[in-house]
């Protein structure tokens, strides 16, 4: 069952990208390079530093729309909600660039260094 997930959720997870560039805004194309937010293990953006009001919002509003969709993904599944937004921060993470923010299970925000494979969560497999 959580194989099938995987592949089902990484067709869905292809889809994040498109979606979030065409509507992240420059302000949130930037903090993401600055390392002020970053990719977390659970398939949600968080905020690594004190945002501004209107970075906190944009966050909030890509979260919302990935909260949807994993929803949305879960109920033709019949999985929960949580299991996607894991299986799908299996790819996200893996898209993380040299020096942008990310968070696995732990918590603990980091930055990506040169050489650095991209962050991979243990579950992923």
């Amino acid at each position: 069952m959580m194989r099938a997930l995987l592949i089902a959720a990484v067709a869905v997870v292809t889809s994040l990208p498109m979606a979030a560039d065409a509507q992240e805004s420059s302000v949130v194309v930037e903090a993401r390079a600055a390392g002020l937010i970053g990719e977390r293990f659970d398939g949600y953006i968080g905020v690594v530093s004190a945002p501004s009001p209107g970075l906190r919002a944009q966050v909030a509003a890509i979260n919302i729309k990935r909260r949807s969709l994993f929803s949305s993904f879960a109920a033709r599944r019949g999985v929960a909600a949580q299991d996607v937004g894991l299986t799908a921060a299996c790819t996200l993470l893996g898209r993380v660039e040299v020096g942008q923010a990310y968070m696995l299970g732990d918590g603990q925000w980091r930055r990506r260094g040169a050489g650095e494979s991209a962050p991979r969560p243990d579950y992923c497999g």
